[in-house]
């Protein structure tokens, strides 16, 4: 089959053959049909681990079950279905506390154990899938809890952004910090994530919602899906903009970059008893500094992991809303790619000028 593998990081993506094995035990062979082009991946092409090289990236994925090998009931071929890097053990203390998210079972992260034949090979060796999925790539072999099934009727490009980008941001809104109808929040970054945010606050019942980003087209994309008001964050009084046209500051802030100054920025933007929720990767090694006396007026910041999903409870949901035509989700889609363009695109991605690619097979 055809896939791109990253070979070097930093480094680009080379499309080739790749072997892929048959399905054994918990195991699902997909039909790729859509993959989205997520930040995650190219913090890997950029900065990624040595030692997991060669790599399939592609985690936003959706497409067609093709078979399914022993122990595999909850899905079978034919179904459609759309993959996700939070995979789950059901066993774990995490999992049997409700919060799967956060499962790091060494049973079910990782492909097949040390010694087994591996999922994919290339060259006379083994190659990796990044987060356990490995989409970029015309066919994925993955374990079973990283897949849920959803209706046939959804169109397969709209339901690969369920995989990461919208499941993060909503979930980040309904799970992560429960905002409530009626209150004020602040979204920082207007990228695929954070209009997901914008979305999820505004079907959550925000009264207000102020959207920031440096490029004016995400704005007006922000303004399109919800959001109330506006701030460029090309300015240095973003902060004191906020507090300004809230009268008095947010009760949840959103931080969908992963830099530390935008994480600042959304907790000094807090009312008092205010939350500020980190989306956004920060780089390993950057501290967010804040001023400790703002602690006293019960403001408080958090970490949002996966959009503290349950996701196969919350994407058919998000299914069923944008049936409704309640949940926007073709507004996303600044284009379809092929694999052929994964450079060019991520290009674009780095620039921050799109808000979600998606790759599609030609099958």
């Amino acid at each position: 089959m055809r896939a791109a593998i990253l070979q070097s990081s930093p480094g680009t993506l080379r499309v080739v053959d790749v072997e892929i094995a048959v399905p054994e035990r918990d195991e699902v062979l997909i039909r790729t049909m859509a993959v989205g082009l997520c930040h995650s991946d190219l913090h890997i092409i950029d900065r990624g681990n040595s030692s997991n090289l060669p790599v399939v990236l592609g985690h936003e994925a959706a497409g067609i079950v093709e078979a399914v090998g022993p122990g595999v009931a909850y899905v079978k071929p034919g179904d459609h279905v759309v993959t996700c890097p939070s995979v789950f053990c059901g066993l774990c203390e995490w999992c049997v506390h409700g919060r799967p998210y956060l499962c790091e079972s060494p049973a079910v992260r990782g492909g097949r154990p040390q010694g087994e034949e591996p999922r994919l090979r290339f060259d006379g060796g083994s190659v990796h899938q990044f987060s356990g999925i490995g989409a970029f790539a015309e066919r994925a072999l993955v374990h079973q809890n990283h897949v849920v099934k959803i209706r046939d009727d959804m169109p397969l490009d709209r339901a690969s952004l369920l995989g990461c980008a919208v499941t993060v941001g909503l979930g980040a809104v309904f799970n992560t910090a429960r905002v409530k109808l009626g209150d004020v929040v602040a979204v920082f970054g207007c990228g695929g994530v954070g209009l997901s945010v914008v979305q999820g606050a505004f079907l959550a019942g925000a009264r207000q919602i102020v959207a920031v980003d440096l490029l004016e087209s995400k704005l007006a994309m922000a303004r399109q899906l919800g959001a109330s008001d506006l701030v460029n964050s090309g300015t240095d009084t973003v902060v004191e903009q906020i507090i300004e046209m809230t009268k008095g500051g947010v009760d949840h802030a959103f931080e969908a970059i992963g830099l530390t100054r935008t994480a600042e920025q959304a907790f000094a933007s807090l009312r008092p008893n205010g939350t500020a929720t980190v989306i956004g990767m920060i780089p390993p090694g950057r501290v967010v500094r804040l001023l400790g006396a703002s602690l006293l007026a019960s403001r408080r910041i958090q970490g949002s992991s996966m959009g503290s999903n349950r996701f196969r409870v919350d994407v058919p949901r998000y299914v069923d809303l944008y049936l409704q035509g309640r949940l926007k989700l073709d507004e996303l889609v600044s284009s379809h790619i092929t694999l052929d363009q994964l450079n060019e695109a991520f290009e674009s991605v780095r620039a921050g000028e799109v808000v979600r690619y998606v790759l599609l097979f030609d099958q």
